[in-house]
């Protein structure tokens, strides 16, 4: 079995594979630079050169798991296709309306986001279902199908239908996609009730236009790629990663490409849950992933991923259930300019082309990149590995600017555009760990991404956080998380407004688990599937309050133990809040499911063991740090044994990132060769 993960970033494509072939693993990674023109260039090159390391393998079984931001930028950059709207009768204007509210109410000149959808594609459909999916008004298939040649008429590619109260009866919106099928043939047409049935029709309605408006984008590049796959690697089975941090079939990707919105970033998390599995002495873990254009973190407690309903993608939102995952428009390509007398670094990016200036590939803007050349913390001669060369001079050249309207030297302001950086990082993670009821103290900050394991341990100085972990290949870690996912997939019932009772509970987690159990067999052959798992969860509140909350239930609530689910919602409201009232009558929107059905996946092999670090030891070399020059110790991470203990100030380098061991901070190698820094009690 040969197994391959690949994760698109904005600047680099990172790959990594694992082979288990007789009785002997072997392991390979790479990093190429990322092609936005058509990113399945990157995909088919990068691929060919690490398969190229394993001889021939096209009679060989190969198993390709892929995140992909095909879908990400397509919204973001709005380029798609047009697409039209069904919606009941009443509702045209839902996707103008939104939500009412002001994303920065002291603005006042705050505007909305324009819809993916034009007004003039947006039909209104005579029919009504109620809330409790009784049908008040029939829908009319002819009505449907003069919409349907309307919205043809007026350029329509696309169709997203959306109708009030199809999370609890989705007759209507069934029968509006046969009518529309009839007139536009075949075209792609999404349905709110088949992506995720809930309740809100903003948030609802977005969901089926936000699949519906990246279908096409989605579908031509996995034709792409899958037509590359079947002429070369006819043995190769192709999936692709979701948002929840699983991973799903391409069929299942081509017809709700929306499950992929946040699949990169997902991936890190996944790949951090299998490591801290692993280690067993984590209790929670910070992702901090920082790559050229940004940094992502997330929470991960007691192996669980936090998720979250409430994410945005270009400023749309995103209702189902995803890595609760927090963006920071901070990278190493962010770049560093001067805004009258204040320094400011981001969220502007060099990306991959120009890129920042030291790389060479005509950047004459300083990036964050560049401070890191100009303070000594990367060697120009031995970036990824000696492969590429940097060019500090040009980095000098770009941020003298800033020095001069600083008034300061070049290392000096450096450093200054470093510490802006991390105070921007600080800002976010700050409230986001604060959200979660948790202290910085509590948590262990596993570093990954291209720049991820140099600002990570800066990060931790300044946020009190006293263990980071970085992985053994921490600047591809985001595609070994496509080595170890598993095939994910998350079923919901909406019961707001019914009576809950114990026989709905369990009648509903079964039909759920049964739910799950189809979506598995649909994905793979179940002689693959290693082992399968299932995780129930219920969204609640008190009564009379306007936000719940999801917590994760056990076999006693899915069997109808209503008292075990009140306890259980008691005692995560206090977790979070500090409070709770034991007597308030409990709430429950939403009852869930999440499969987990795991596939062949790499296991961490032990690393020789070595009296002390000396054997890696390869020089020596200056760094700006905390206000100050200070001499570093430089190793070779490939050299370094399990129980080898570093002092800080002290640089790892490795053949794709540079390690940084911050003064105060010791670093001990663990026995599988993860990096485990620790803050010296003062």
């Amino acid at each position: 079995m040969l197994r391959v993960g690949i994760d698109i970033g904005g600047t680099f494509t990172d790959f990594i594979a694992w082979r288990l072939k007789d009785g002997r693993s072997q392991s390979v990674n790479l990093k190429v630079p990322s092609t936005p023109g058509n990113y399945a260039e990157g995909f088919i090159s990068g691929l060919e050169q690490v398969l190229a390391q394993f001889g021939d393998v096209a009679d060989e079984d190969l198993m390709i798991v892929h995140g992909t931001t095909i879908s990400t930028n397509t919204v973001i950059e709005r380029k798609a296709d047009p697409i039209a709207l069904l919606t009941t009768e009443g509702f045209r204007d839902v996707l103008n309306i939104q939500r009412l509210r002001l994303r920065k109410p002291t603005n006042l000149f705050e505007q909305r986001t324009p819809p993916l959808v034009p007004r003039e594609l947006v039909f209104e459909v005579e029919e009504r279902t109620l809330f409790d999916g009784s049908i008040r008004k029939p829908i009319d298939p002819e009505q449907v199908k003069a919409c349907a040649r309307e919205a043809l008429a007026r350029g329509a590619t696309g169709f997203a239908i959306a109708l009030y109260h199809s999370y609890r009866n989705d007759e209507h919106e069934r029968i509006a996609r046969e009518a529309v099928r009839e007139v536009a043939g075949d075209v792609e047409i999404s349905i709110s009730s088949e992506i995720w049935p809930q309740v809100g029709e903003y948030e609802r309605s977005m969901v089926a236009v936000l699949n519906a408006f990246v279908q096409p984008k989605m579908a031509g590049y996995l034709t792409q790629i899958e037509g590359y796959l079947a002429e070369n690697l006819p043995k190769a089975r192709l999936f692709i990663t979701r948002s929840n941090g699983g991973a799903m079939s391409t069929e299942e990707a081509r017809r709700f490409p929306v499950h992929t919105l946040l699949s990169g970033p997902a991936s890190g998390v996944t790949a951090t849950i299998d490591m801290s599995k692993r280690l067993g002495n984590i209790a929670q873990c910070l992702t901090f992933d920082m790559g050229g254009t940004s940094t992502d973190v997330s929470l991960i407690r007691n192996n669980q991923q936090m998720t979250s309903t409430t994410s945005e993608v270009g400023d749309f939102p995103v209702s189902m259930p995803v890595t609760d995952i927090e963006a920071i428009g901070a990278g190493g390509g962010s770049i560093i300019t001067m805004d009258g007398p204040v320094l400011r670094v981001g969220p502007q990016s060099a990306g991959a082309r120009p890129g920042p200036a030291a790389f060479g590939h005509g950047g004459t803007q300083p990036a964050v990149s560049d401070a890191y050349v100009l303070c000594g913390m990367i060697d120009p001669e031995n970036f990824l590995g000696g492969r590429m060369k940097l060019d500090a001079a040009a980095a000098e050249r770009a941020i003298s600017p800033v020095a001069e309207a600083m008034n300061t030297d070049i290392r000096t302001s450096a450093e200054a555009a470093l510490n802006v950086a991390t105070s921007n990082m600080v800002a976010r993670v700050m409230p986001y760990l604060a959200r979660h009821g948790v202290d910085p103290e509590d948590v262990t900050l596993v570093t990954f991404g291209g720049a991820g394991s140099l600002h990570g341990p800066l990060l931790a100085r300044e946020l009190g956080i006293r263990k980071v972990v970085i992985p053994t290949t921490p600047s591809v870690f985001c595609a070994s998380g496509g080595l170890v996912t598993r095939l994910v997939n998350d079923a919901v019932i909406t019961v707001h407004g019914m009576e809950l009772t114990a026989q709905l509970l369990k009648d509903g987690f079964a039909e759920l688990q049964t739910r799950s159990a189809d979506w598995l067999a649909q994905q793979v052959e179940a002689e693959q599937i290693v082992e399968t798992n299932y995780d129930r969860f219920v969204e609640a509140r008190y009564r009379g309050q306007s936000f719940q909350i999801l917590i994760p239930v056990g076999d006693a609530v899915a069997e109808g133990d209503m008292e075990a689910l009140r306890a259980a919602f008691h005692a995560e409201h206090q977790r979070l809040y500090s409070h709770s009232d034991p007597e308030g009558e409990v709430e429950v929107l939403q009852l869930r499911t999440r499969v987990l059905g795991a596939l062949p996946a790499p296991v961490a092999e032990p690393i020789g063991r070595a009296a002390d670090a000396t054997q890696a030891l390869t020089g020596s070399r200056n760094i700006r740090l905390e206000g100050g020059e200070h001499l570093a110790q430089v190793y070779d991470r490939a050299r370094l044994s399990a129980g080898a203990i570093l002092a800080g100030p002290a640089i790892v380098e490795q053949h794709d990132t540079t390690i940084l061991v911050p003064i105060g901070f010791s670093c001990t190698v663990n026995a599988e060769g993860e990096l485990e820094l620790e803050l010296e009690k003062e």
